[in-house]
């Protein structure tokens, strides 16, 4: 366990220095004063190093994310979202926009589908399971591409895009007509 807490926490060291790509295992395993022989023991590749990561990361954003949809000021709590993200651009980007994007998003809606049904409010529009697969898919697929920008946006105007384009429409109580 001592071993394998190590890869990971040098994994997201190393990734807050240089891209998923540019790194090697035998980096990763120096990095966390293992050996190279260590690393094999846990991972077959540090592609699954990386997906290991991932599960525990979106578990952290998705705790994240979830008061986006029941707070009062859903702009603040996406902001702060957008904000974690810039922060760990490195890592979020390895995420999301390298080889894995496709198994961190599915990842990602799994485990939002696993987010307790009692928060999700009884009354509304929306059938329940299509607002979990459209507001995280919406947010996943908006910060990847956000990050694969050569411009650079800030988290607040990101922040302002997801609101208004994911968020708002989701947390809205309108009914469209019949």
């Amino acid at each position: 366990m001592r071993s394998r807490n190590a890869l990971t926490g040098a994994l997201l060291e190393l990734l807050e220095e240089k891209p998923f790509d540019q790194l090697t295992i035998r980096e990763i395993s120096a990095r966390a004063g293992t050996g190279y022989a260590t690393f094999f023991r846990h991972y077959p590749t540090k592609e699954a190093l990386l997906s290991d990561v991932a599960s525990e990361e979106i578990a952290d954003l998705l705790g994240r994310t979830l008061p986006v949809l029941y707070d009062s000021n859903s702009f603040e709590s996406t902001r702060a979202l957008c904000g974690h993200v810039a922060e760990h651009r490195n890592l979020w980007a390895a995420l999301l926009t390298g080889g894995a994007a496709s198994i961190v998003r599915e990842e990602f809606i799994r485990q939002a589908r696993q987010l307790p049904r009692d928060m999700v409010e009884k009354k509304s529009w929306l059938p329940a399971d299509l607002g979990v697969v459209y507001g995280t898919g919406g947010t996943i697929d908006l910060l990847a591409w956000w990050l694969s920008q050569d411009d650079v946006y800030s988290p607040e105007e990101i922040a302002a895009i997801l609101n208004r384009l994911i968020i708002a429409p989701l947390i809205s109580n309108e009914r469209s007509p019949a």
